[in-house]
């Protein structure tokens, strides 16, 4: 087994188990912003990250938490879209059953695939087309049951998906220069500094369960944002895309067990069409990076 191929295998793993640890975040994020502002769910959700990743980076010492970077534009752009898709999508998680807004949400793989093309020069295998096609249909299949036309929430969940798709992207073209940490040191700082003004002026004190739920999505979150960077550092955004779509099966077996969402036949069947996509997108060679 050459190093590429071990690479693009230890991202994949790196990528699902990002997934999981997201679908509970989500989880979290539903039980606490049923009743809470979203501004004040997004502005704990970061600070309980930054709170979790300080002790870890505190172990690690001095070199560890360097803000010194050559990518500031770069770091911006992430921690903007990045931000931009959370507010997104915990509105659309507070407005619609889980399933359903985390799958909306998960719509970026099937547009992170053209911008790594256009953007990073990364021509997909001919097969990451198809896989793309299958995934697609299994979003809709799952989608399906009860979603109808959801309005404002909706269209707030599919724009997450383009804003998340946009951030990976810009983890991706940074991944070169930019280590793990630094690319989440920043994206918690920002997230945290921007996002306590609009948590303070919709201000709303959260119960002991609300506070246990925000703590949890923090703290898992954090662990999903070291996984999925250097799993976008070792293989290439399309592969890693494709993957996340696995955060929909558990996002469902939570739904089912803690809602009691049971999935019809057009849901598994949606489900058995994802895991065909991840997949192929595990199997498929890595592309040449293209550079103009």
């Amino acid at each position: 087994m050459n190093a590429r191929t071990t690479d693009l295998r230890r991202g994949a793993l790196m990528a699902v188990a990002g997934a999981g640890a997201f679908a509970v975040v989500s989880a979290c994020v539903k039980l606490a912003g049923n009743e809470l502002p979203n501004a004040v769910v997004v502005f704990f959700r970061n600070l309980f990250a930054l709170l979790v990743l300080l002790p870890w980076l505190a172990r690690r010492g001095p070199s560890a938490v360097s803000m010194r970077t050559a990518r500031p534009g770069m770091h911006l752009l992430r921690a903007a879209t990045g931000l931009g898709a959370m507010y997104c999508f915990f509105y659309a998680l507070s407005q619609m059953p889980l399933a359903s807004a985390v799958l909306l949400n998960y719509s970026q793989p099937l547009f992170l695939p053209f911008i790594a093309w256009i953007w990073l020069g990364e021509r997909p295998a001919p097969r990451i087309f198809p896989a793309v096609i299958i995934g697609f249909v299994g979003v809709v299949l799952i989608l399906k049951p009860g979603l109808g036309w959801q309005g404002p929430a909706g269209l707030a969940g599919l724009a997450a998906g383009i804003l998340a798709a946009t951030s990976m992207a810009a983890i991706r073209r940074m991944s070169d220069t930019e280590p793990t940490v630094r690319i989440v040191m920043y994206f918690s700082v920002l997230g945290t500094l921007v996002s306590a003004i609009p948590a303070a002026l919709a201000w709303q004190t959260p119960t002991t369960t609300q506070w246990l739920a925000l703590a949890g999505a923090g703290s898992i979150a954090t662990a999903g944002q070291l996984l999925l960077p250097r799993a976008y550092s070792l293989a290439p955004a399309a592969h890693i895309g494709a993957l996340i779509y696995t955060t929909v099966l558990f996002a469902a077996l939570i739904g089912w067990v803690v809602w009691q969402e049971t999935p019809d036949l057009l849901s598994a069947l949606g489900a058995a069409a994802v895991i065909c996509a991840a997949l192929i997108v595990v199997v498929t060679r890595r592309p040449r990076r293209q550079r103009s």
